[in-house]
């Protein structure tokens, strides 16, 4: 243009307008041939787990490949699903000619159930940068968000390894030898030193202990309150599926220690009920459970468990009931249940501390309304602490937690009950 525009004022110019728009026109006629000419210049597939483990972080792979014979630059978008509401993940590369390459990254999914996956869609410069071309590779895909089992997994290693305490499971002391003498092993930090079998220490030179096996085929019900007060995030997660999660890894364990492991949903009625026992498939049939549960998050009804535990599990039973009190009333409303059922089972109540009330408090009151703010908050943090005595009162035990150590608190109690002999 400015060629052609210099020429109504230079004479001399000539044809040198019009030859080098020629020129442009060829230049662009090459530069598209070169991008469009070649079908299926460019590869994609994305590769991930069959089924996402709620709450952590799961590892997508993206392998790509350019087939073009010179080199582009990329940009390269996955269609995630709409759950996760990212708009972030697009990525700029440059490739060489025949060249591969791997993209990684990770989604955390906050809720259980189908995840959709659209296409790959793929946007590859020219070797001048005239035109961009669009590639749509790879094809749609769902995949299901289940309970956390790569938690699961983490708890299971490290049982079989006998290194829970790496993920903060104590070690807790036995109370006494009724169980089943197991075997004599060599003594380590943490063993009881009344253990100690002095024939087998003077014969190997080293401290040798007595090791007693737990009593086995004991009942352990995880139960689940679907109602409205779980509904409270934390880092993104509900209660609910805090609670799920850390049931899944519970009934895991107890399932390794030989005990039969079952499991209630509740809310306004009873949701799921499976019957405590350790078959085989038994871990299968409580991960599947768990990932169907859905709920209206409605008020829960305690008269209905109670009703429900007493015509259906008849044996004396470890009960770990996960709900949330918010206020001492609430508790209140829901003892009487709670003590029936005491009074027939083992009870450990597991409820949620606050944990946006513990940064109130602890951040210094700068003006009148921070100071009533920090007042209230203490209020409702005293409340959860009363519920915990009003519990110990009638003989319930309880876990007050942070939901993010959840799970680590939960199968500390059952290695305590355990370790007591107190089912």
């Amino acid at each position: 243009m400015l060629l052609f525009l210099t020429r109504f004022f230079v004479a001399w110019l000539g044809d040198i307008p019009m030859l080098a728009f020629l020129g442009f026109l060829l230049i662009c006629v090459m530069d598209y041939v070169l991008l469009f000419g070649k079908s299926n210049a460019i590869w994609a597939k994305r590769t991930m787990a069959e089924r996402f483990s709620n709450g952590d972080d799961n590892e997508v792979r993206i392998d790509i490949e350019n087939r073009y014979g010179f080199a582009t630059s990329l940009e390269v978008i996955d269609e995630i699903p709409h759950q996760f509401q990212r708009r972030d993940l697009l990525f700029a590369l440059n490739m060489d000619a025949n060249a591969q390459k791997l993209i990684t990254y990770q989604l955390r999914p906050v809720k259980r159930g189908a995840y959709s996956f659209g296409n790959i869609r793929v946007f590859a410069a020219s070797p001048i940068y005239f035109f961009t071309r669009r590639f749509t590779l790879d094809e749609p895909v769902e995949v299901a968000v289940y309970p956390s089992y790569l938690q699961l997994r983490k708890y299971q290693i490290m049982a079989i390894s006998n290194r829970l305490s790496e993920a903060g499971v104590k070690k807790i002391r036995r109370f006494g030898h009724s169980m089943e003498f197991e075997q004599i092993k060599e003594y380590v930090q943490g063993d009881d030193y009344r253990t100690l079998n002095w024939k087998a220490t003077a014969k190997s030179g080293q401290l040798m202990v007595n090791t007693y096996s737990d009593e086995k085929s004991q009942q352990i019900y995880c139960v689940i309150d679907k109602g409205r007060v779980m509904k409270m995030p934390f880092e993104g997660l509900s209660l609910l599926d805090y609670s799920i999660n850390a049931s899944l890894v519970l009934s895991n364990v107890a399932l390794m220690k030989q005990d039969k492991a079952g499991l209630v949903t509740f809310a306004e009625g009873i949701g799921a009920f499976v019957k405590a026992d350790k078959r085989l498939l038994q871990m299968q049939t409580i991960l599947e459970t768990l990932y169907n549960q859905k709920t209206r998050y409605l008020e829960t009804d305690f008269e209905r468990l109670y009703i429900t535990l007493k015509s259906k599990v008849t044996q004396r039973s470890l009960v770990v009931l996960f709900t949330n009190f918010e206020s001492l009333s609430g508790l209140k409303r829901q003892l009487p249940f709670l003590r029936k059922i005491a009074s027939q089972h083992l009870l450990v109540t597991v409820f949620f501390e606050n944990t946006e009330l513990d940064r109130v408090i602890s951040k210094p009151a700068e003006n009148i309304e921070a100071v009533y703010t920090k007042a209230i908050a203490e209020q409702f943090a005293f409340e959860k602490r009363q519920i915990v005595k009003e519990l110990n009162k009638h003989g319930i035990m309880s876990i007050l937690t942070a939901p993010k150590h959840l799970t680590v608190n939960t199968l500390n109690k059952y290695l305590e009950i355990k370790a007591r002999n107190l089912i």
